[in-house]
């Protein structure tokens, strides 16, 4: 007599779970929300990225640039004082400008956020600070050559008054007159986000640290200032990118005496030196990204905000 086997057939595969069965449904959601994104900044951000580096190493002729790898234009750039010295400049520039725009910007957001509790006042004044934005970028930068010039305004002005004898010639054409155009068109950059930080202060919580005595300085230093340094940090970086990839301003003001990144990267593309242009763009990406890395560093903006 045969003897019964005593295994058992083996058992289906448990269903699975209800809650594993949302998991999946809910990654699969976020995977289709996040695709188009994704793919944008995929084909209109990694992949031109890579494609100008890729291009940084191509031979450059005198007036062509053939795919074949070679690190001459590196070795050009970085050998040369100019370019170097492009950097510097640059690098000072924008350093000078993100402080006058904080030093500028936040009083203004200071008054509107905090002491104007009026919305409707408070979205006027926003909206004159950004009217200067309903003209052309151009038309603003070359206003200020009849205010700085030798026959200018603000010449004429201080003459009047005695205060000078002569003409300021270093007003126009000149570092310094970069530098008052470039604060001047990017100081709103920064007041827009700390006013907006600064009117989401709770009026209550000012006036609890008032009833315990406390002066407006400390309020400021212990209250306001850290509650509203994640809107400095991003007009700092909205201030700083704009500024790191200026050419217009300086062409403009300065009479090409100011030598930045972004006029090289313009006077190559013009004179049809790619790969050379190529190598300027990749070191003006690596400076922009390491002063964002930076500002996101000394702020973490996912919790402030």
């Amino acid at each position: 007599m045969t003897a019964l086997s005593t295994e058992t057939p083996s058992r289906p595969a448990a269903a699975a779970s209800p809650a594993a069965l949302r998991a999946r449904k809910d990654r699969n959601r976020a995977l289709a929300l996040l695709s188009p994104g994704l793919i944008w900044m995929a084909l209109f951000m990694v992949l031109p990225m890579c494609m100008v580096v890729y291009v940084s190493f191509w031979t450059q002729t005198t007036f062509s640039v053939e795919p074949s790898l070679t690190t001459a234009s590196w070795q050009r750039f970085l050998g040369s004082s100019t370019y170097l010295a492009a950097i510097g400049t640059t690098l000072r520039i924008w350093a000078i400008v993100l402080v006058a725009t904080v030093a500028i910007g936040y009083p203004v957001a200071l008054f509107i956020g905090l002491f104007v509790r009026n919305k409707t006042v408070q979205t006027a004044l926003l909206v004159a600070c950004v009217i200067p934005f309903w003209t052309s970028f151009l038309i603003r930068v070359i206003a200020w050559r009849p205010m700085l010039g030798t026959e200018g305004a603000i010449n004429m002005i201080l003459m009047k008054l005695g205060i000078i004898s002569h003409p300021l010639e270093f007003l126009l054409f000149s570092e310094f007159s970069v530098l008052v155009g470039m604060t001047q068109i990017y100081c709103v950059f920064m007041v827009g986000p700390i006013t907006f930080m600064l009117g989401r202060i709770e009026p209550s919580v000012i006036e609890a640290a008032r009833d315990l005595g406390a002066s407006f300085g400390t309020i400021f230093r212990r209250i306001i200032l850290p509650l509203s340094l994640p809107g400095v940090m991003v007009g700092a970086i909205f201030v700083s990118v704009m500024v790191l990839g200026e050419f217009a301003t300086a062409a403009s003001l300065s009479g090409r005496k100011v030598n930045l990144l972004g006029n090289i990267i313009v006077s190559q593309v013009g004179s049809l030196k790619w790969a050379f242009a190529a190598v300027a763009g990749v070191v003006l990406t690596v400076i922009i990204t390491a002063v964002i890395a930076l500002a996101l560093r000394l702020v973490d903006l996912r919790k402030e905000m």
